[in-house]
């Protein structure tokens, strides 16, 4: 018995002695069969070119070439392609920006999760594109023979400031259109300040913004519509003239760029005057040399894409232009950008011809257009914190 307990004994030490060396590289072997499996996975994993809920097409594999390797413009295009079609990237993404919710870092992807199911971009900081924006368009108002009126959306968090997170930057949208307006009257310009009967409407509870989308609701829209009548000397549609018909499930921009994937859905309203038909509405939509001919204002198929809000005038278009036969007379030029998509439609029941011009893709001189078109009045409108950061407004000139 002394003999088989002492070889068991030295049996045991030696086996305990020989997996040692295994168990002291297990960790090393489990992280290289994780690495491999992982990069197996994102071999096998289907590659979308789009992703839904971030609503942006996604980066395609760089193209390999000697130059693009040495520049480094292949390793810079392959980290894109690596990031956006990394396994669950879409719940990577969710739980990194709920993850920063949760330990006091709100706002961290630029978007505050704010109350009643808000999402709001934080504001732009930088004042030094807006200013010189603005005094472009100062410009252009001093160098046109046609009454210029300029409007400046507020930003959502300058509005509904009772829904931000207790610790959020400051919103300086008072200085910056206090700013603006000085500047543009005194070229002659017409200013619509939108900001006190914007905090009215707001406190009487109507919704001026969508909560997951940067944009104006068609009601914030319609409201801003009957301020600029003011200024352009016209009497506004009366609410009573349109049929509100709403659309569920609709997610905007904030939410796609924040990562907040739990927060519920938009409605997007149409307000639609059940008098216009094809047979007073015309919409042309120009691209370049390219042109499309319509008979409605609203295109019902965006509806039915992850992206909703092109419902409005089709979306962005270098140029489109509304004819209305109903309406009393008189053309508009309109330079926006996307906040006037769901106000062009109203415009249209004042105006027979409403022409909106998008600088991002319209790259000819608005002077000269003018000169062409001889409209009554020249319309510029923004949403403040895109004009904040936009590039291409020098083509007014």
């Amino acid at each position: 018995m002394k003999y088989a307990a002492k070889y068991a004994a030295k049996h045991s030490a030696k086996h305990m002695e020989s997996s040692k060396p295994v168990c002291r590289h297990l960790p090393s072997f489990v992280f290289i069969i994780f690495i491999f499996g992982f990069a197996i996975w994102f071999l096998i994993n289907p590659k979308a070119d789009y992703s839904s809920s971030e609503k942006r097409y996604l980066q395609k594999f760089p193209t390999v070439s000697v130059n693009s390797v040495l520049d480094g413009k292949f390793g810079t295009d392959f980290e894109k392609y690596f990031a956006d079609h990394f396994p669950m990237r879409t719940q990577w993404v969710g739980a990194n920006a709920y993850f920063n919710l949760s330990v006091g870092n709100n706002g961290a992807d630029g978007v505050y999760n704010c109350k009643n199911g808000y999402l709001i971009n934080k504001p732009i900081l930088d004042t030094d594109t807006l200013e010189s924006n603005v005094q472009t368009i100062a410009d252009f108002a001093k160098s046109v023979d046609v009454p210029v009126t300029v409007t400046l959306v507020p930003s959502t968090g300058y509005i509904a400031n009772d829904v931000l997170p207790a610790v959020h930057d400051t919103y300086t949208d008072d200085e910056k259109i206090e700013n603006a307006q000085k500047v543009l009257t005194e070229s002659g310009a017409d200013f619509v300040d939108l900001r006190s009967t914007f905090k009215n409407a707001y406190a009487n509870g109507t919704q001026l913004y969508y909560k997951t989308d940067h944009h104006w609701t068609t009601a914030g829209a319609y409201t801003g519509y009957t301020e600029i009548c003011k200024s352009l000397g016209i009497t506004p549609a009366d609410k009573s003239l349109f049929t509100v018909e709403k659309y569920n499930d609709f997610y905007g921009t904030t939410y796609s760029t924040s990562g907040f994937w739990l927060t519920q859905p938009d409605t997007i309203e149409i307000w639609n005057n059940k008098n216009n038909t094809e047979k007073n509405i015309s919409v042309e939509i120009i691209e370049g040399d390219e042109k499309q001919d319509y008979h409605s204002m609203y295109f019902y198929n965006h509806l039915e894409e992850d992206d909703k809000y092109p419902v409005f005038i089709d979306g962005n278009h270098a140029m489109t232009r509304i004819k209305n036969t109903n309406a009393a007379g008189g053309k508009i030029i309109l330079v926006k950008d996307s906040f006037s998509h769901c106000l062009a439609p109203f415009l249209a029941e004042n105006y027979s011809e409403v022409i909106l011009v998008d600088m991002r893709y319209y790259k000819n001189s608005i002077s000269e257009l003018a000169q062409q078109e001889k409209p009554d009045n020249i319309l510029v409108l923004y949403g403040i914190d895109n004009l904040a950061t936009d590039t291409d407004i020098a083509w007014l000139s």
